[in-house]
């Protein structure tokens, strides 16, 4: 089937900072998000302990140390498999949720392109703005994928929505091609 989060155990991240000034607060827990990192309480938050997350954990580390906060990483293991259960559950979630909105964005691009084609709109600025947006997109994807530790299904199912984003550019620009350089 795939990785399961008994292979890697946890971590918890306990993380303190400063109210004030916000934005080293702010900028920590950004950087926890983009990490992997999912919050079970006020200042807690969970991770596999996988390699992948090591270098979000030192950025982590820097932001807190900055904001003169601190920050414990600590080894843990559920008690029972309710507690597993529930980090498992809230890690799977937050993984199922990016690559969901992920997903929904990939329509979106694949949308645009299909008005764009439809108005006939075959320019060369456009086809750059096009372009641009599918690297985003390309980006965004190997973030997500980094902290993908389970190999979710879902992931599968964007990187066929990636592909197809890339087709239909591909077909657009044979369009901007074609009517640009005759």
């Amino acid at each position: 089937m795939g990785v399961t989060m008994e292979d890697f155990g946890w971590l918890l991240v306990l993380v303190q900072v400063p109210a004030q000034p916000s934005r080293h607060r702010v900028a920590v827990w950004r950087e926890l998000r983009r990490t992997g990192a999912v919050p079970i309480s006020r200042g807690t938050w969970v991770l596999p302990a996988h390699p992948a997350f090591e270098s979000g954990l030192t950025r982590v580390r820097e932001l807190t140390a900055k904001g003169s906060g601190t920050l414990t990483v600590v080894d843990a293991r559920a008690r029972d498999e309710e507690g597993a259960a529930s980090f498992r559950a809230a890690f799977t979630a937050a993984r199922v949720d990016e690559w969901t909105e992920f997903t929904a964005d990939c329509g979106k691009f694949e949308d645009e392109i299909a008005r764009e084609i439809a108005k006939e709109k075959f320019t060369f600025a456009e086809l750059e703005e096009e372009e641009q947006s599918l690297e985003r997109l390309r980006r965004w994807f190997r973030e997500l994928k980094s902290r993908d530790v389970l190999h979710l299904p879902e992931a599968e199912t964007a990187a066929g929505h990636l592909v197809r984003c890339s087709e239909a550019l591909d077909g657009y620009a044979a369009h901007v091609y074609a009517v640009t350089l005759p």
